[in-house]
Formats: C-alpha cells, sequence, structure tokens
C-alpha cells in the first residue's frame, strides 16, 4: 500500500525549469501507436541504460512533470489504494472527524482492520465527484433564480 505523506514540499524554481523542459520533450512522443517507448537514462559514471516504458506511463510522467513545471508537489495514489480516516480526510480536505461521520452514516463504504477503519481510495473519490456534482447543481439553480428575479448583470 502507498503511504502518504502529511506534507508535500512544492518544487524548487530549478525543478519547476527542469520538468517544464522535459515534460515538453517527452510529450513529442505520445502520439504514437506503439504500446511502449525507450528511454535512455545514465549512470553517474555516464553509462546509458535503456529502458523500456508503457506509453501509458509515459502519458502519467507528463502529466507529473506538467503539475511540477506549474510548481504544484504531486502525490501518486493507486485507484485500489486503501486509505486511514487521516489520509481519506486529507484527501477530501475535511477533519477526521467529519469523515468518520460520513462513514458511520454510509456515505462512503468501508471496512475495518481490527478497531480501524479503512477506505478504498477510489471510494473517497466517488464520493468527492457525487458531492462537487451536487454543489455545482445547486449553485447552478441559485444562478438560475437570480436570473429570473433580475438579480444578475443585465
Amino acid at each position: 500500500m502507498t503511504t502518504l505523506s502529511p506534507t508535500h514540499s512544492l518544487p524548487t524554481a530549478e525543478e519547476v525549469a527542469i520538468a517544464r523542459e522535459s515534460g515538453r520533450a517527452l510529450s513529442a512522443f505520445l502520439q504514437t501507436r506503439a504500446e511502449t517507448q525507450q528511454i535512455e537514462i545514465f549512470n553517474d559514471q555516464g553509462t546509458s541504460h535503456p529502458v523500456r516504458v508503457p506509453v501509458s506511463a509515459l502519458r502519467l510522467l507528463v502529466d507529473v512533470l506538467t503539475e511540477i513545471g506549474e510548481g504544484n508537489a504531486v502525490s501518486i495514489i493507486p485507484i485500489h489504494a486503501e486509505l486511514t480516516t487521516q489520509d481519506a480526510a486529507d484527501v477530501l480536505n475535511v477533519s477526521r472527524p467529519f469523515l468518520v461521520r460520513l462513514l458511520e452514516r454510509g456515505e462512503i463504504p468501508f471496512h475495518k482492520i481490527g478497531t480501524h477503519r479503512r477506505v478504498r481510495y477510489q471510494d473517497v473519490i466517488a464520493y468527492k465527484e457525487r458531492i462537487d456534482a451536487e454543489h455545482s447543481k445547486a449553485l447552478d439553480a441559485l444562478a438560475e433564480q437570480a436570473q429570473a428575479l433580475r438579480m444578475g448583470y443585465e
């Protein structure tokens, strides 16, 4: 299982610049129909080592480099990962007690390992998408009502 780090350090200015440059260079090779690409990695002595990489992994690497190139910290979590309640709360940006109440109300599935609750990452993301959609729908309804009452810009 992948462990989440509660604090992610932001990339340095040098890392941002390198990520931008390498992301652009690698993205040119994503337009292939091949399932793999070969890249070269150099060790400390300058010896080249060819590495075959699935194009799907290369796409993910370009996405990571793009985020770093924008100055963002990045964390990769496998879809099937199980999170602690604190990790799940961090993903949702809520407190752990609030998350536990969501779990106990059945809004997010969970299981217990001994006395500890575990939540699948994909279930946390599904909940987040569902709540975001509900919030968006409510905001659309409010905007529509404001327009009907001529409270908006004309």
